[in-house]
């Protein structure tokens, strides 16, 4: 219920860009899954501009149209990806699953480049 206040707080001001930084993190597998649907009719309804930061790359995937992926340090973008697979998404998609694992490991390579 918080992260809905905090959304709806931002929205009232009728910015062009909602930037939202890892806000479905502590939350349960359901309620994330019903925020990402409310988060797409959102910017659907309101054609906003998105910046959602999140270490979740499935769920990067299923809401972005792109995903960046940022080195260790210094944080800077190593690779971006388009995110050509038609919506509505969902988390468990196949073809979510498939560009998630690419990411991944590529994420992977850079945590091991950096010596966890």
């Amino acid at each position: 219920m918080k992260q809905r206040v905090a959304i709806a707080r931002t929205l009232a001001t009728h910015a062009p860009i909602l930037l939202m930084d890892e806000p479905f993190g502590a939350l349960d597998a359901m309620t994330r899954d019903l925020l990402h649907d409310e988060l797409e009719s959102i910017w659907k309804e309101r054609n906003l501009t998105v910046l959602f930061v999140t270490h979740n790359v499935r769920e990067a995937v299923r809401l972005g149209d792109r995903v960046a992926l940022l080195s260790s340090r210094p944080g800077r973008v190593l690779a971006e990806y388009g995110v050509a697979i038609d919506r509505p998404r969902r988390i468990e998609d196949r073809d979510v699953s498939v560009l998630a694992g690419q990411i991944t490991s590529a994420l992977r390579e850079e945590v091991a480049r950096h010596g966890a």
